[in-house]
């Protein structure tokens, strides 16, 4: 079980919210924290521990006043540490290559390939056929909806009709590099985490797959380690100390690398 960092973006800055409050009706999030640091200060940081494959999310739609400065800071980010930076938020198979250029090692998609409930494959081939399925990982986020997990697009925001489920997950492999699954429902609550998706994910296992969503004890490390049958690695945020949470960023560099 790999520590994935995350740095994630949202009105021109670093910070972390609570997963489901996210609008974007007026840009508007129950914040956990802002930082008083650019992007690339955490990507520095990442790339002197030799951390890869995080996550930089940029939370704003492209729609958004917002947008360009949160762009602006992932590109930073990007910049910082080439190659050792996954990035999502508003990519598409018109935009896919210009992230990658700056720097990303790949791109993270949802709402472009989920539309109106169900998988677009036209947009998900034509993702494919841009960039190469070597550079995609596929954004599963969930949330439940009568007795299920869903996914969800546009920063959480919409259900679609598609499950995540075992299916899904092997439906979807052929046309990635990863999986990253945030439980939406509890992301940035630090309350623990969502045991049913990391054990689907752990069951299923024929991909590299972050879950993200929770986290708030080193326990819950052991849970997730147990749970996803050490297949599974995971990114912790609103809990950190880096971003004014209880937990250790490097006791969880310790613990993930000796549950390896």
């Amino acid at each position: 079980m790999r520590f994935r960092p995350c740095i994630d973006i949202h009105n021109g800055k670093v910070k972390q919210i609570i997963g489901g409050s996210l609008r974007d009706q007026g840009d508007k999030a129950s914040e956990n924290f802002v930082s008083g640091q650019d992007a690339d200060y955490y990507a520095n940081l990442y790339q002197k521990d030799g951390l890869k494959g995080g996550h930089v999310i940029l939370l704003n739609p492209v729609t958004s006043p917002y947008y360009e400065a949160t762009r602006k800071q992932a590109l930073r980010a990007l910049a910082a540490y080439p190659g050792g930076l996954q990035l999502g938020g508003g990519v598409t198979a018109e935009n896919a290559a210009t992230f990658l250029d700056a720097g990303a090692s790949h791109v993270i998609v949802t709402s472009y390939v989920f539309r109106d409930g169900r998988i677009q494959y036209e947009n998900l081939e034509r993702l494919v056929g841009e960039i190469g399925k070597e550079h995609l990982v596929l954004d599963l986020s969930c949330r439940k909806k009568e007795g299920e997990y869903d996914i969800v697009t546009d920063r959480w925001q919409k259900f679609t009709d598609v499950p995540l489920n075992r299916q899904t997950l092997d439906e979807l492999a052929g046309y990635c590099d990863e999986f990253l699954v945030h439980a939406a429902d509890v992301e940035g609550k630090s309350a623990g985490i969502e045991l049913p998706v990391a054990e689907l994910l752990g069951n299923w296992g024929k991909r590299p797959v972050t879950y993200a969503g929770g986290v708030g004890s080193y326990e819950d490390l052991s849970l997730l380690r147990e749970a996803g049958k050490n297949q599974v690695d995971v990114t912790v945020g609103s809990a950190l100390d880096l971003f004014g949470g209880s937990l250790s960023y490097r006791k969880i560099l310790e613990i993930c690398n000796k549950l390896l």
